[in-house]
């Protein structure tokens, strides 16, 4: 049994809510990002649209931990590796002046806020997983 069960199940609802209600709104309107960070509109919106398609889909799979979160790890694993990368990408882009600071907002919701949650229920399954071994 993982401790802090419950708590876990509520991250990865709102997780799954969050990403579906984001996939949804990057996909109907692919521009909201670049108007948002005062960016000129993308020449191909189609990839952003595609890219909220893709964390909408994560939104599903985050359910799936909330619904089992003993055998939720790879998912969390792979989600939170995500978040880590994400904001990687996005401070190469600041840094390299392709994009304003003021995108990197964008990773504050999508990633940062959710490094400590996925990571505590990493841990929290790790230790859980070892003591049924």
């Amino acid at each position: 049994m993982i401790v802090r069960e419950r708590f876990h199940r509520a991250v990865f609802v709102a997780a799954g809510l969050y990403n579906i209600g984001w996939g949804m709104w990057s996909a109907v309107d692919p521009q909201w990002l670049f108007r948002f960070a005062g960016m000129p509109p993308a020449n191909y919106p189609a990839v952003f649209a595609c890219l909220g398609m893709v964390v909408g889909l994560y939104g599903i799979l985050y359910f799936d931990v909330a619904r089992r979160p003993e055998r939720g790890w790879l998912i969390a694993a792979v989600g939170l590796a995500g978040k880590t990368l994400g904001p990687v990408g996005m401070i190469w882009l600041i840094h390299s002046g392709a994009w304003p600071p003021s995108a990197f907002a964008l990773c504050v919701f999508n990633d940062v806020i959710w490094w400590i949650p996925f990571g505590l229920y990493l841990r929290d399954a790790w230790v859980a997983g070892r003591a049924s071994a």
